[in-house]
């Protein structure tokens, strides 16, 4: 066993589910700029919603061995790429998203798509991508996703954050207009928490390993990111659309991915850290990326 394997995250189930509970709020501030013209738009636009899935569930896994086979890093770290890669988008994709002005409808589409696919598609999209990389003996794991926890999940950070802020707009949309700035920058506010807690719980760890693993994380995120708007380009899509199909690859669920590590691997210090890592970096990337082109409005709008 290599010595960063030897690492333990710092991770505690009661603050995930604190963390559930603000990206709940931060879905409902999402939902006050979301109407249901929003949504009959992404069903017409189905080409958006075709290329998302593709970037998502089968560019990034290839992105995702390339650069394993580009850096060789330990075993546990590559196979702990290969977990981010197969895990649905991150819930704080749909806040970035709405914050860059990209589009959020297509952004929660996605998610929801992903998600819900996540019983099936996590555990076999981690045996087949992982079984072209030299992580093999990880394939003796018996590797699931609860569908329960899939479909609370969802309902709780997903639609009923969406239903309850949507009927704001439609049936309360003074009272919608008066607290949407006011829930956008609380939302703004937590999600700068979110990066802030996350780095000061495994800071040690991060001083002691960063230097192993950085360089992977920064350019694996950094080329997801890329990779997901311009292939959405080159499929034609909006740039309104291809911000949320970045956005959507190069935020990962994460937290899901640190549950499976926990679960099945016994908190297995090259998977955690690579993953912790990820979540918080993807954190900031996102972050900067979303404040970048909020300054910056696409052309594209729902309407065209």
């Amino acid at each position: 066993m290599e010595a960063i394997d030897l690492v333990k995250i710092n991770f505690n189930p009661q603050q995930l589910k604190l963390l559930n509970v603000c990206l709940a709020f931060l879905m409902f501030g999402v939902a006050l700029d979301i109407s249901r013209k929003d949504f009959l738009y992404v069903l017409k636009a189905w080409p958006s919603i075709v290329a998302g899935l593709v970037s998502q569930l089968i560019l990034l896994p290839v992105l995702t061995l390339i650069l394993i086979y580009i850096f060789h890093p330990p075993v546990s770290v590559a196979v702990g790429m290969v977990l981010v890669s197969v895990c649905p988008g991150g819930n704080v994709s749909n806040f970035m998203v709405h914050l860059a002005k990209g589009n959020a409808a297509l952004s929660v589409t996605l998610t929801s798509i992903v998600t819900l696919g996540a019983v099936f598609l996590t555990p076999v999209g981690f045996y087949f991508w992982t079984s072209f990389t030299y992580g093999e003996q990880y394939l003796n794991q018996e590797l699931s996703v609860s569908p329960t926890d899939i479909l609370v999940t969802v309902f709780t950070l997903i639609v009923i954050p969406l239903l309850i802020g949507m009927g704001f707009n439609r049936y309360l949309a003074e009272l919608s207009k008066k607290i949407r700035k006011p829930v956008k920058l609380f939302s703004i506010l937590i999600f700068i928490t979110f990066v802030i807690v996350a780095i000061f719980a495994n800071l040690q760890n991060i001083v002691d390993h960063v230097s192993k693993i950085i360089l992977i994380v920064i350019v694996h995120n950094g080329a997801a990111l890329i990779m997901g708007y311009f292939f959405a380009r080159l499929f034609r899509r909006s740039k309104y659309d291809a911000r949320a199909i970045s956005i959507e690859t190069g935020i990962q669920n994460s937290g899901l991915a640190l549950i499976i590590i926990f679960n099945f691997y016994d908190g297995l210090g090259g998977m955690a850290l690579i993953t912790a890592c990820w979540g918080i970096w993807h954190l900031i990337t996102g972050g900067l990326l979303s404040a970048y082109w909020s300054q910056n409005p696409t052309q594209s709008s729902p309407n065209m």
